[in-house]
């Protein structure tokens, strides 16, 4: 990738690694390279409720409109939600300003393209390289010919009309939790929920700019967990600060993470012929319970490098319709063409309903080797990656787990983190080999 955009746009923190000038170079090369055949480009813009939110918006809709763009502003809404009415509105292009379920002093830009995916690796470069030009040679037009702003004010309710015609069936009685995270999801979630015949009840749905993901959300479900036991709710559903992933809390308030849910969904719908190709994709974190649940009904398992944007490509490529990520990033490509809370929470409760068994029930199909998962902060996650004192720590590690279990270290795509996990049969044994590793990659 190039200087500016990582694995999930440009990610930075706000006001300084990503300024304002910086989101007004943006909108100004992203629109005049997004343009479509018509006389003036037209993009989508959305948000979410981080209090950097204002200020990124200002700068990124005054770069669209200086290149003569038409920016359909439609407010603090979910990413996938972006990505849907950019096709909805039939939009040249569409951006989302968020950092997920990063910090309220990180945001970030993203740009969807007029199919709705995430743009592909040259259109990024073209307009990395116009951003960071010596010289802004890009169309400066005066009069009637600049840029304006419209507001979409219908915009969330025809995205939660969207969300609720993927239902085959209503919720009526059923008892659902919503952590709203204080983020993008607080006004479209409940919508969507109680339109079904839910009853719900709300966590954390009060955003006031900084408190997005602040001990909430899909990052830490731990009060989920405790309401739904102290209402004795059907389901809790814990949404990210931009609503593109879920996980879910089950009657008896036990975490069921991203595998667990793609192992529901790909085996009800297998079971209904309503799986295409009988494929799933994941990435090299998910469970291997996963694996063996899948396999042993006859499904494939397509696996990629993490990040949502190799699950789809592989999507893409082979056909399938399902595929996703242990966090609860989950692409359902027959309703969104990217990661949707929303539509994967409505689908999961789909299946309850349809089936009638509760949630801990469904999950249990999926049996979970035990795994472990430690974020280590570092300098620089290049130089630790290549450093032979990991490598050397993560070959012994790999060598006591030979044939029972594996070892994964891998940078984080959007911070300077190194990732490691370590899965096998024996809790205390992963244990042990983890301290070893952190011991290694907390000195680097």
């Amino acid at each position: 990738m190039g200087k500016l955009f990582g694995t999930d746009g440009v990610r930075g923190v706000a006001n300084q690694g990503l300024p304002p000038e910086l989101a007004f170079r943006l909108g100004r090369a992203g629109a005049a390279v997004l343009a479509g055949k018509g006389d003036r480009v037209r993009v989508v813009v959305g948000r979410d409720t981080r209090i950097s939110g204002d200020m990124l918006e200002a700068a990124l809709v005054a770069g669209i409109c200086s290149v003569g763009g038409q920016v359909l502003k439609v407010g603090i809404i979910p990413t996938p939600a972006v990505a849907w009415l950019t096709r909805d509105l039939g939009a040249d292009a569409g951006v989302v300003i968020s950092a997920s379920h990063n910090p309220v002093a990180d945001n970030g830009i993203k740009f969807f393209s007029a199919s709705g995916y995430k743009l592909p690796d040259p259109v990024e470069e073209e307009i990395e390289r116009l951003v960071l030009a010596p010289e802004d040679n890009l169309p400066r037009p005066v009069g009637v010919d600049l840029g304006r702003v419209e507001d979409v004010s219908e915009a969330p309710e025809r995205y939660i009309a969207h969300v609720c015609s993927t239902a085959g069936r209503g919720l009526a009685g059923m008892q659902v939790v919503l952590d709203c995270a204080n983020g993008a999801a607080c006004r479209v979630a409940p919508a969507i929920f109680q339109r079904l015949g839910a009853e719900v009840s709300l966590l954390h749905n009060e955003p006031d700019g900084t408190n997005i993901n602040v001990r909430c959300g899909s990052t830490h479900p731990e009060s989920l967990q405790a309401e739904v036991v102290a209402r004795g709710a059907a389901v809790g559903l814990a949404f990210d600060g931009d609503a593109d992933r879920v996980i879910a809390v089950d009657e008896k308030g036990q975490v069921v993470d991203g595998d667990v849910i793609m192992t529901i969904l790909a085996l009800y719908r297998q079971e209904q012929g309503g799986l295409p190709g009988g494929q799933v994709v994941v990435t090299v974190m998910s469970n291997y319970g996963l694996h063996q649940a899948l396999t042993a009904a006859g499904l494939r398992v397509q696996q990629t490098r993490v990040g949502d944007r190799y699950v789809l490509e592989e999507m893409l490529k082979s056909g399938a319709v399902l595929g996703g990520e242990q966090s609860g990033h989950i692409i359902l490509l027959e309703h969104n063409t990217t990661g949707d809370g929303l539509i994967t929470g409505v689908q999961l409760l789909q299946v309850m309903a349809a089936t009638g068994r509760p949630l801990s029930e469904l999950a249990a199909a999926m049996p979970r080797l035990p795994q472990i998962l430690v974020n280590v902060r570092v300098g620089d996650k290049d130089a630790a990656m290549a450093s032979p004192a990991l490598q050397a720590a993560v070959a012994a590690a790999r060598e006591q787990l030979a044939g029972r279990g594996r070892v994964l270290v891998r940078p984080s795509g959007t911070e300077p983190i190194i990732r490691l996990m370590v899965e096998g049969p024996d809790r205390e044994e992963l244990e042990n080999i983890m301290a070893g590793l952190h011991r290694v990659a907390s000195g680097l």
